[in-house]
């Protein structure tokens, strides 16, 4: 059982990444996303979730991110995606995808996670 986290990489603002998750090992359709990030000096957040395909995948973003980012899922592929657009210095941060299985609410904590990737970095130039 693996996530595979990647596209992150250098910016200037105002540009755009798009991160990608891929799974093996479990199907990511039956699995709640959540996109987070986490900066040099502060506690990791969640940026963005995704509610599993068999609970109406609604989507969540964190006010700071809205109307920026877009989080999507492609089954063919087992990947769910991260689309940052307008990005700005305060971006910069690792960012992580998880899946959680068992949860019942769109906006998820660390600790409902039961997989994470290995975290791919964003930085983001003014």
């Amino acid at each position: 059982v693996q996530l595979q986290a990647s596209g992150g990489g250098l910016v200037q603002a105002g540009g755009s990444l798009r991160l990608s998750c891929a799974a093996s090992g479990f199907t990511l359709h039956f699995y709640a996303i959540g996109w987070f990030r986490q900066a040099p000096g502060k506690e990791r957040e969640g940026v963005s979730f995704s509610s599993s395909g068999d609970s109406g995948d609604s989507t969540y973003y964190t006010d700071s991110v809205k109307g920026r980012f877009t989080i999507s899922r492609d089954n063919a592929k087992n990947t769910v995606y991260l689309q940052m657009n307008s990005l700005k210095p305060e971006d910069t941060a690792v960012y992580y995808c998880a899946a959680a299985k068992y949860v019942h609410t769109i906006v998820l904590s660390d600790t409902d996670m039961d997989y994470w990737g290995q975290g791919t970095l964003v930085t983001v130039s003014s």
